[in-house]
């Protein structure tokens, strides 16, 4: 979808109404868990945890054998200081085996004993959740049997075996709740026998927990729920909190059009559910690129934190059904915002929402339209386009239409509804954008497949369900025909997938012009999406674009053009912002971003999230009617209104805090592709080596080689010199590389670990970084780390005394220019 007003009447639009007068409840939040989302300490980064306000995630017991990371109290470090709400401990990931070995009810409370006694000694104990089977009906006591009698007696079994472990975590945790019985899949006849035996013998769990891991679940789990909940009412208890722990498929994971209706049905409900772990643990299920990078699927799930007041009653064209136009809304009468999610389907919509309350929102609302498009897996994903932002009269019957036009069924879009005020809303500038599928251009040498369908629900999300494989022949390539409005520079984005073991090339040609030679780092595998992003000069016209087989084999998916007019350039709204403190929102003028303006006082904060696609400078101008501070990454600056500012960003999301004594702040302006001029830079070669750490050869480093080596030892370390031009907080980028894997003989699990390192700056106490895997030795990535430097020369010392740090191409410093004036310690964002 691509338009800059709101459009013109289609023909026969899906229709999706809202009603503001009927409140669902306070908003939840519950449905944004991830099983195994977070691996280690540090991943899949603070900045990619934060902004989500996760209320519950999925991990394995310390020290449990199931996976090689995803430990619970581990990762209870970064899941606890970036705000996330509970962890569920999958009590039997304590077994190495799947399905889980079974040594005996004896052998498992051994287990038991000391998983809660670690964890009950935690500060943080409140805030787990024991799970103590796992699918039970499939493992260890096969409770979907059809015959009556076996059923009878392994349930007997199972039963017997739960309340000996229930009390088992009691005695030793008096306070803990535990969570159960956590079936592979809703089953009536069991849960109705658990309540009745739970209640009888005291041993009912205090949540409520199961599996919806089928295409079909999207059309049966509100059955599923409804007929839980008349159980309890037969039963005669009140209900419990639920949590379906693991829901979705493969199809499912990184889709915003996809994820809007698991998402839906489940706030829609009150309950909490957390996505799956089909693959790679550590980026929250396929919804963060790298560390700290946003894919589509991650603005959907920040649009989902971003949901205030209450939910209110949505109807969609068809409910409980697979793969349909589904949504969800909400209602903050304090900040006098409507906003509404939707998505799942193709063509056009008219969104038509009921009940806007005149004393909150008079007689004209400002509707601003934005798409969160699919960008693959491993595919980043810039701040979501705004497509309209237009002034719309209320009509007399109280209601609002916005047309949507021309949707995508993998994407997902939100609709802001603000009370009109004075003015006209900038045009967004919406640049003319096409899409053209691998398996409907002209393929030579190549295999089309088909990828991710209902049928195939756990096959990978591909755009049009088909894609283009096997392209490892010599003459292997795919032509596609394109057509261009007008002479210019287009971005081009490859959705490709690449499992060679290292980065793989194609060749690129421009009507069967000299080729340009594109890379393509490497994917968790074949059908894994990631985007490759360049440009290209084309004339208005048709041409053929070439991609032809270079070094290795690499699978297309899609190519999409964007027309580009400039260096991008984002507007974050100040009323649709985090806040700190007690803000009030000021509607008096629609002008500019349209949504008016946040005004701050003294102890107040608002915290945007700000995409980088690269590490380097951006310009940064605050839109505010008088002074302000900005905080990021630990540094402080002063901001006057208009004036742009040069800041350096990490690539991917960065949380920038602005604070003021008195301001009305309308949006944070950021602009540039990640200038790295000012950046200082030092590469592996001018590190001074110890301990047995080395140059090694590396094609894909910048100069060739990287220290290789590094660490294992307390003598191996990397020191390198950097020439500071002012003192204070600047950041430390690492371009860092490393393919380190357990295989724990779990087919569908992708068993990657992360390294650490310890950075020690000058006689500073060393910080331990933790560096994800980067799915081959030569591909690398960066991770940037806040750290304080004296005016001139710092020495940091790279290390590890205990085990293996990743292999270091080069180190890049950035950091306030000196022009910039801080302000002083402790304030805003602090």
């Amino acid at each position: 979808m691509r338009t800059s007003a709101l459009p013109v009447p289609a023909s026969d639009p899906q229709r999706l109404t809202v009603d503001l007068a009927v409140s669902e409840g306070p908003v939840l939040l519950g449905a944004n868990g991830a099983l195994y989302g977070l691996s280690d300490d540090g991943v899949p980064g603070d900045a990619a945890l934060e902004p989500l306000k996760i209320t519950s995630v999925t991990q394995k017991p310390e020290g449990g054998a199931q996976h090689p990371n995803g430990d619970a109290l581990t990762v209870a470090r970064s899941f606890f200081r970036t705000g996330g709400g509970e962890i569920l401990v999958m009590m039997q990931d304590v077994h190495a085996k799947w399905p889980y070995e079974n040594l005996g009810i004896d052998d498992y409370l051994l287990k038991v004993d000391k998983i809660v006694k670690g964890i009950s000694a935690d500060p943080y104990s409140d805030r787990f959740v024991y799970i103590p089977f796992n699918e039970p009906d499939q493992i260890w006591y096969e409770l979907e049997v059809a015959d009556q009698a076996r059923y009878e007696a392994n349930r007997d079994r199972f039963f017997a075996d739960w309340r000996t472990v229930y009390r088992r975590i009691k005695a030793i945790d008096p306070g803990a709740r535990i969570a159960g019985p956590n079936e592979a899949g809703y089953h009536s006849r069991l849960l109705r026998d658990f309540l009745a035996f739970a209640r009888r013998e005291d041993v009912l769990p205090q949540v409520i927990t199961w599996h919806e891991l089928d295409s079909a679940s999207l059309r049966d789990f509100q059955a599923h729920h409804d007929d839980y909940r008349s159980l309890e009412r037969e039963a005669g208890m009140a209900p419990l909190k639920i949590n379906i722990d693991e829901y979705g498929n493969r199809r499912d994971l990184s889709v915003p059009g996809q994820l809007v209706q698991w998402v839906s049905m489940f706030e829609r409900n009150k309950v909490y559910a957390n996505t799956a772990y089909w693959d790679a643990a550590g980026n929250l299920n396929g919804h963060v690129v790298r560390s700290g990078i946003p894919n589509g699927g991650w603005w959907f799930f920040r649009w989902y934190a971003g949901l205030t007041g209450d939910t209110v009653e949505v109807s969609p064209p068809q409910a409980n059904t697979v793969d349909t136009l589904q949504g969800l809304a909400s209602l903050d009468t304090a900040r006098r915002q409507a906003q509404v999610l939707l998505g799942g389907a193709d063509g056009d919509s008219d969104v038509v929402v009921r009940n806007v309350p005149g004393p909150l929102f008079g007689d004209t609302v400002t509707a601003t339209v934005a798409e969160a498009a699919w960008s693959g897996y491993e595919g980043q994903h810039a701040t979501p386009l705004v497509l309209a932002r237009t002034k719309v009269r209320v009509a007399e019957d109280g209601s609002v239409t916005v047309p949507l036009r021309g949707m995508h069924r993998m994407s997902a879009y939100r609709i802001v509804l603000t009370p009109g005020g004075e003015g006209t809303p900038a045009t967004p500038d919406v640049p003319w954008s096409a899409s053209y599928e691998a398996q409907a251009a002209a393929v030579t040498d190549g295999e089309i497949r088909t990828q991710g369908t209902v049928e195939d629900p756990n096959g990978y999300a591909a755009s049009g369900n088909r894609d283009v494989g096997s392209l490892d022949r010599p003459t292997s390539k795919v032509d596609f025909t394109v057509t261009v409005p007008h002479d210019g520079t287009y971005d081009l984005a490859i959705l490709y997938g690449n499992q060679s073991g290292a980065p793989a090339t194609q060749r690129l040609r421009v009507d069967g012009g000299d080729p340009v030679t594109v890379s393509h780092p490497s994917t968790e595998n074949w059908t894994y999406r990631a985007k490759k992003e360049l440009q290209v000069h084309l004339s208005a016209g048709t041409h053929v674009l070439t991609l032809a087989k270079g070094t290795a084999e690499v699978t297309l998916d899609r190519i999409d053009l964007t027309a580009r007019a400039g260096e991008p350039t984002a507007s974050y709204e100040a009323t649709l912002a985090d806040i700190g403190g007690s803000p009030s929102y000021d509607y008096t003028s629609s002008a500019g971003v349209g949504t008016g303006a946040l005004v701050l006082g003294t102890g107040d904060k608002a915290v945007f999230d700000v995409y980088a696609p690269r590490d380097g400078y951006y310009t940064v101008v605050p839109r505010a009617s008088s002074e302000v501070e900005l905080a990021l990454h630990g540094e402080r600056v002063t901001a006057l209104p208009g004036r742009p500012l040069r800041l350096y960003f990490a690539a991917g999301n960065n949380r920038v805090a602005v604070g003021a004594k008195d301001a009305a702040v309308c949006s944070l302006d950021v602009s540039g592709d990640g200038s790295a001029e000012g950046t200082l830079g030092c590469p592996a070669a001018a590190a001074a080596l110890a301990g047995g750490a080395e140059l090694v050869a590396s094609p894909y480093a910048s100069t060739g080689s990287c220290i290789g080596r590094l660490g294992n030892s307390p003598a191996s370390t990397a020191e390198f010199t950097v020439e500071a031009p002012r003192p204070g907080r600047h950041l430390l980028v690492v371009h860092y590389a490393h393919d380190d894997r357990r295989d724990n003989g779990h087919a569908y699990n992708t068993d990657v670990m992360s390294r650490t390192a310890d950075i020690t700056v000058g006689d500073a106490e060393p910080v331990k970084v933790t560096f994800k895997n980067t799915w081959s030795p030569d591909d690398y990535w960066t991770v940037s780390v806040p750290v304080e430097l004296k005016e001139g020369a710092n020495k940091v010392t790279f290390g590890n005394a205990t085990a293996w740090a990743p292999r270091i191409d080069r180190i890049e410093l950035g950091g306030r220019p000196p022009r910039s004036r801080p302000v002083r310690s402790g304030g805003p964002g602090s």
